[in-house]
């Protein structure tokens, strides 16, 4: 791909996996450049008590931010992100969880096609333009007010703020460890080596005068 650059990305159209959302359900699309403060700005302008003012507007991030009609407080609100941006995502519901008391939770994984469109550097060297899909996972939570199926995998009630994660990040911690170690035994083991086969003359030396010593002594004294 050295003759080819990234012209642009496409992600396909992922309809919201919770059906039957009131119209006026904020859904927060979090992209990779997104700063965290503006979109909790949003989403704490649309389920705190407290609603922002007239004078306050342009609390969202233009196109990452879909707003339905309705009233300004909303019962329910909708993150999802995509691939890089799933981590970020889930930073924004933990943030939210912690200033928005008694909020369940339902949380669906699932992955999303992206298209890149890779165009040639040199058009004239006759190199036809590249389209390439991936699969990439994706995440959709919905923190509501009001009570959820306790019973549908990935729900959480209030108050467990980091269950569902834990575990997944453990995993991934150990992973990354397991790599490293991996990556470092390697070359630790040959400086190891190199170590034990340097000291191995130095000590050599030593040991005749360390014996030929007490026989001399030895002798002295008889």
């Amino acid at each position: 791909m050295e003759n080819y650059r990234k012209a642009r990305t496409v992600e396909q159209p992922c309809p919201c996996p919770f059906p039957d959302l009131p119209s006026n359900t904020p859904e927060v699309r979090v992209k990779d450049g997104s700063k965290v403060r503006n979109l909790m700005r949003f989403a704490l302008s649309r389920m705190e008590e407290k609603a922002p003012s007239a004078d306050n507007p342009g609390t969202n991030e233009g196109s990452e931010v879909s707003v339905g009609s309705g009233e300004n407080l909303c019962r329910q609100i909708v993150f999802t992100g995509v691939g890089q941006s799933v981590a970020k995502a889930i930073t924004c519901v933990e943030i939210l969880k912690r200033r928005v008391r008694g909020l369940h939770q339902h949380t669906k994984l699932a992955y999303r096609t992206v298209q890149e469109v890779w165009e040639p550097l040199e058009p004239e060297a006759g190199l036809d333009s590249l389209t390439v899909s991936r699969n990439v996972p994706s995440v959709w939570v919905l923190l509501s007010r009001d009570s959820l199926d306790s019973n549908q995998p990935g729900y959480q009630a209030p108050g467990s703020f980091d269950a569902f994660w834990a575990q997944a990040l453990k995993e991934e911690a150990a992973t990354l460890r397991h790599e490293q170690r991996r990556k470092r035994g390697g070359t630790g083991t040959g400086r190891a080596e190199g170590a034990g086969r340097g000291k191995g003359p130095r000590k050599q030396p030593g040991r005749p005068g360390g014996t030929r010593k007490p026989l001399g002594h030895a002798g002295g004294g008889q």
